[in-house]
């Protein structure tokens, strides 16, 4: 059975993203069918230059299979 799972972070966090992704692939046992992202910036990234650094919002979704239940 397919499943979809979605992650959400910014991008000022990736080792926490990606530590909570390849976790919840052990635990889980999923088999992954596909990764899929998107980077978003911020509305305020180009408001001047003390916002240049601001975080952007990721969403990452995950196709992956996993047996039916019994």
């Amino acid at each position: 059975m397919q499943q979809v799972k979605i992650f959400k972070s910014v991008d000022t966090e990736l080792a926490d993203l990606e530590q909570q992704i390849n976790r919840w692939m052990r635990k889980s046992g999923a088999k992954v069918i596909s990764i899929t992202g998107n980077l978003a910036s911020s509305p305020h990234a180009s408001a001047g230059p003390l916002n240049t650094f601001a975080a952007s919002d990721i969403l990452l979704v995950v196709l992956y299979q996993i047996d039916p239940p019994g």
